[in-house]
C-alpha cells in the first residue's frame, strides 16, 4: 500500500483532498488494488483543489473500475445461468426412478404372437395333467 503523499501528482497540497491524492498517487504507479483499498470506488472522495486533468483521471479510473466490476458480475451471472440450464437438462434426461410395483418384463414378441404362445403353453400344460 502507498502512504498518503504530502502533495497530489498534480501538485495540489490541500489537506482536505488527502484521500484523493493518495488514490491518484497509487494510480500514477499503476497500483489499482491499492487505489481500490484507499477508496477509489467511493464517489465522495474527491479534491476540489486539484486541477481538472487530475480530477478527470480519478473519475475515469473510477468509471473504468465500475465498468470492469459490472462486466465481471455479468460474466458470473451468465455462468451461473448456463450451469443451471445444464443441470436442468441433465435432470430431464435422467430415467424416471424405478417404481415399487414390478412390471412384467417387456416381451420381444409382437402382441399377437405373445398371445398365441400363451395359449399354446396353456394347452400343453393341460395335456400333461394327470
Amino acid at each position: 500500500m502507498h502512504d498518503a503523499p504530502d502533495a497530489c501528482v498534480c501538485g495540489c497540497a490541500d489537506p482536505r483532498g488527502d484521500a484523493a491524492h493518495a488514490i491518484n498517487a497509487a494510480l500514477a504507479v499503476g497500483d489499482v488494488d491499492a487505489a481500490i483499498g484507499l477508496g477509489l470506488l467511493e464517489r465522495a472522495i474527491e479534491c476540489a483543489s486539484c486541477d481538472e486533468a487530475c480530477r478527470a483521471r480519478l473519475s475515469d479510473a473510477r468509471r473504468e473500475r465500475e465498468t470492469a466490476l459490472a462486466a465481471r458480475e455479468r460474466y458470473r451471472a451468465r455462468n451461473a445461468r448456463l450451469e443451471r440450464r445444464a443441470r436442468e437438462r441433465a435432470e430431464t434426461r435422467m430415467p424416471p426412478p424405478p417404481s415399487d410395483v414390478a412390471a412384467p418384463p417387456p416381451s420381444a414378441l409382437p402382441s399377437a404372437a405373445a398371445a398365441a404362445l400363451a395359449r399354446a403353453r396353456e394347452k400343453a400344460a393341460q395335456r400333461h395333467k394327470p
